[in-house]
């Protein structure tokens, strides 16, 4: 038996993928700011996915073993509107500046991406207007949601976070002069009962063959074993 946490960022992929590993697996799906407080507990895990910048982290604190972080995807910051709704121009930065300016109301989350969008709100110099009509979702409810039941009129977050959610359409991902990426890694925690396990489910989930899944539910392969050199932000 293997015991992991995981981001909910890489859920559809991670849940379409496990059932082919060949081991029992107990997951827990949780947010990204939930997460620290897990590893830090006692409970049993041997496996965490998470920001790389997150298991950097758990490396440091010594709950992960050092040389286990394993980046397995690369994922972008995307845009949705209700179903049926009129879709923005979203060509270029500027064009989000005026489609967020022109939104009644916008959502995002608690996790990296709308922290990631604070800081691109205050760069596009909108942060108070957007402030004055923000919907921030709470941890563990896709943004989605409440675009597809009006709360929110144009909403962002992670890619693979949204797209699969209903009552939404899917406008796209940030351009790339605005573009945010995060790294999901994972790491084999230093309390781990099946450290072997780990291992071969980092390899499982890091091979070549896992590429088209990730892809088809908005995520990029990151390539594998990183020592920990690889950008926890950058555009794309």
């Amino acid at each position: 038996m293997l015991k992991v946490l995981t981001s909910r960022a890489i859920q559809y992929a991670y849940d379409a993928l496990v059932p082919g590993f060949g081991m029992e697996i107990v997951t827990t799906l949780s947010s990204t700011g939930a997460i620290p407080g897990q590893v830090a507990s006692d409970t049993p895990l041997d496996l965490v996915i998470a920001t790389s910048a997150a298991i950097d982290r758990f490396i440091a604190e010594g709950k992960v073993h050092p040389g286990t972080r394993v980046d397995l995807v690369r994922s972008g910051v995307g845009i949705v509107v209700q179903a049926g709704a009129p879709r923005p121009d979203i060509a270029s930065g500027a064009a989000v500046r005026q489609a967020l300016l022109a939104a009644r109301s916008v959502g995002y989350s608690q996790g990296p991406s709308g922290v990631y969008l604070l800081e691109l709100f205050g760069r596009l110099g909108i942060a108070a207007e957007v402030a004055a009509k923000a919907v921030q979702s709470t941890p563990g409810t896709p943004v989605a949601v409440y675009v597809a039941d009006g709360r929110a009129e144009l909403g962002f977050q992670q890619v693979s976070e949204i797209i699969n959610e209903p009552g939404i359409d899917f406008v796209g991902p940030l351009p790339g002069d605005i573009q945010n990426i995060t790294v999901f890694s994972s790491g084999v925690l230093t309390r781990a009962a099946n450290p072997d396990g780990a291992r071969a489910l980092q390899a499982f989930l890091s091979a070549p063959e896992a590429g088209g899944v990730y892809r088809k539910h908005g995520l990029d392969p990151a390539g594998g074993l990183n020592p920990g050199t690889a950008p926890r932000y950058g555009g794309r």
